[in-house]
């Protein structure tokens, strides 16, 4: 199954919510992305079905190592994105927005160039 960029984001909030939280449910999920709670249950469903996410019965929503895959790809694009587009000057809100956007569009072999290009930059492939 092919996810889309709201599929990707869910899988990133819910990743995100599980290093602060002993544990993620919808509702959770709802208060951080500032979704109603049947837009959430319908994509926690579809998420499930996927095989993206397991839920228990206590509605408490765990990444499947599917899940944890995508979610920290996105994840890690969004924070060098972010950090790249600070590192030359733009706001920390426009940086944001933007790595966000840019995200789930751009293909491995331009993030990995310009994760490479950050390196170099930085001293840190030596």
């Amino acid at each position: 199954m092919s996810l889309q960029e709201s599929g990707e984001m869910y899988l990133e909030t819910i990743l995100i919510l599980s290093q602060k939280l002993s544990g993620v449910r919808s509702i959770d999920v709802c208060e951080q992305m500032g979704y109603s709670k049947p837009s959430v249950s319908r994509a926690v469903g579809i998420l499930k079905n996927g095989g993206y996410i397991l839920v228990d019965r206590d509605g408490y929503i765990t990444l499947t190592d599917e899940g944890r895959y995508v979610a920290e790809r996105t994840y890690e694009r969004h924070r060098v994105l972010t950090d790249f587009f600070l590192s030359i000057g733009v706001s920390p809100e426009a940086a944001s927005d933007d790595a966000c956007k840019i995200e789930h569009d751009i293909c491995d072999e331009t993030f990995n160039a310009l994760k490479r290009h950050i390196a170099r930059l930085s001293g840190e492939d030596k």
